[in-house]
């Protein structure tokens, strides 16, 4: 109990516990103090959020954004939703797709703002898609520093599955599911759908024995400038990655390479937190996901093997400085909507139980965004999250076994939890966790291992009401 409620051991008589105890629930949704309180506004996103809660909740501005800004929001919105083209086009703004893309828009994999779905039946994967590298033990140290990860001869650090007219794609993607079957304490099963990934029909060549290989689904995009203006010292200061306190929580930070400032940084975007900025995470995703270069990234995935240079571009770079500029301002200023039926008891004590199972240790309720932050909109603001943005060991269940930077093949950034009861009003074949597996969100619960074995032991062992509680708070995040 003292180890579930992070309660010292020279507090831990049963006196001092029944007192401890009493003073948590006292003051657990009140004090500043407390390490996990319990949150007691609507106001997720501070004070830009907003009251919307139909399939356009994640798609609009920051709630307190000058009107002046509306414009490039926008305009970014568009760069953002509309489709790019192969070159040359008469829409010069937005040609130079490919030779190689998975998408030809940010909105085909980010639909509506929000997380993608993995493809069912015979449809191409768009909002899912895989990452390849070779072990890190070939890599030079200076790549691996930079990269993140060794690309495969070839191939690149991404699987391309489509391409323009005279190009080949790189390879079909196939998912088969097999049944994981979990039960619960009190009799009653879930059966989970596990996905095997393999490669069919590679273009360019045999890929290699030793590949390594990472689902990736597009997830939400609101409220990234909030978690962007978190301060570093914040999230270092939540880190213990050698597990101090003995609470079996172990986060720690990635390093990542940040192109701009050519220097190791903290990451905190991406399922693996490979990317340190909004812009880097962009530009990379333009290059990776639309064969589209920048001045930020100049290199697509394309690898010189597979003759891109043969086709005509899009011009150099093919995203302007100024489209980048808008498409960035836009991912930085999407809103969070207000969190619903915070007065539902039910809703309350799933809150509680949230915070007793340990699901807060990773999760973290609430941050605070710096006071200095570069736009007013995103600066000093009590914000709701319900994550560290650290990573953490999630077990053999969901472990890719590929590392990226100094994240390893078990580890995953915590994702926020905001708006997650929107996700499928938002798109409704979205998906849960790093590759869409989970259909609902108890399934992703249920696949949490690693650091997280206690807290889901505890799962298991409620009754089927206090767990329908638990599902009734994320469902009002």
């Amino acid at each position: 109990m003292c180890r579930l409620f992070r309660v010292s051991p020279s507090r831990c008589s049963l006196s001092g516990l029944l007192l401890v105890l009493m003073t948590m629930s006292a003051q657990a949704a009140e004090s500043p103090d407390q390490d996990y309180p319990l949150q007691t506004t609507p106001m997720s996103g501070g004070d830009g959020s907003v009251e919307q809660f139909d399939h356009n909740a994640y798609s609009l501005p920051l709630g307190n954004m000058s009107m002046t800004k509306r414009l490039d929001f926008s305009v970014g919105n568009s760069f953002f939703r509309n489709p790019w083209v192969a070159a040359p086009a008469s829409t010069e703004a937005r040609d130079g797709l490919g030779p190689l893309f998975n998408t030809n828009s940010c909105q085909g994999c980010h639909i509506k703002d929000g997380r993608g779905h993995p493809p069912t039946g015979d449809e191409n994967p768009i909002a899912l898609f895989l990452r390849l590298s070779l072990p890190p033990q070939q890599a030079e140290p200076e790549v691996l520093e930079q990269r993140g990860a060794l690309p495969v001869p070839n191939y690149g650090l991404q699987l391309q599955t489509a391409a323009i007219s005279g190009a080949q794609p790189e390879a079909k993607m196939l998912i088969d599911y097999r049944p994981r079957e979990v039960t619960f304490a009190d009799g009653t099963s879930v059966t989970l759908q596990e996905p095997v990934y393999s490669i069919a029909e590679p273009a360019y060549g045999e890929l290699p024995g030793d590949l390594q290989t990472s689902p990736r689904l597009a997830p939400p995009m609101i409220g990234l400038g909030l978690l962007a203006a978190i301060p570093d010292a914040d999230l270092l200061a939540a880190a213990d990655p050698d597990d101090a306190d003995g609470d079996g929580i172990s986060g720690r930070a990635n390093r990542v390479w940040d192109v701009r400032r050519g220097t190791t940084v903290v990451g905190r975007f991406g399922w693996k937190a490979g990317e340190p900025s909004i812009e880097q995470q962009g530009m990379h995703a333009f290059a990776g996901d639309m064969g589209l270069t920048s001045s930020l990234v100049p290199q697509t995935d394309c690898m010189p093997s597979q003759g891109c240079d043969n086709f005509h571009n899009g011009g150099n770079p093919e995203v302007s400085d100024d489209v980048a500029d808008f498409v960035t301002f836009y991912a930085s200023s999407l809103a969070v909507p207000m969190r619903r039926h915070m007065d539902d008891p039910a809703v309350q004590r799933g809150a509680e139980r949230f915070n007793a199972l340990g699901c807060a240790s990773c999760h973290t309720p609430r941050q605070r965004t710096a006071a200095d932050a570069d736009r007013p909109a995103l600066a000093d603001q009590i914000i709701w999250p319900y994550s560290d943005l650290l990573l953490h060991d999630m077990g053999d269940a969901l472990a890719d076994k590929r590392s990226e930077f100094k994240a390893d093949g078990r580890e995953w950034r915590t994702p926020p939890l905001w708006g997650i009861g929107l996700a499928q009003t938002v798109n409704p074949r979205a998906g849960f966790l790093h590759d869409g597996r989970a259909r609902t969100l108890e399934e992703a619960i249920l696949w949490h291992g690693g650091e997280a074995d206690e807290a889901i032991q505890g799962y298991l062992e409620l009754p089927e009401d206090q767990r329908a509680e638990l599902i009734r708070f994320l469902e009002s995040l």
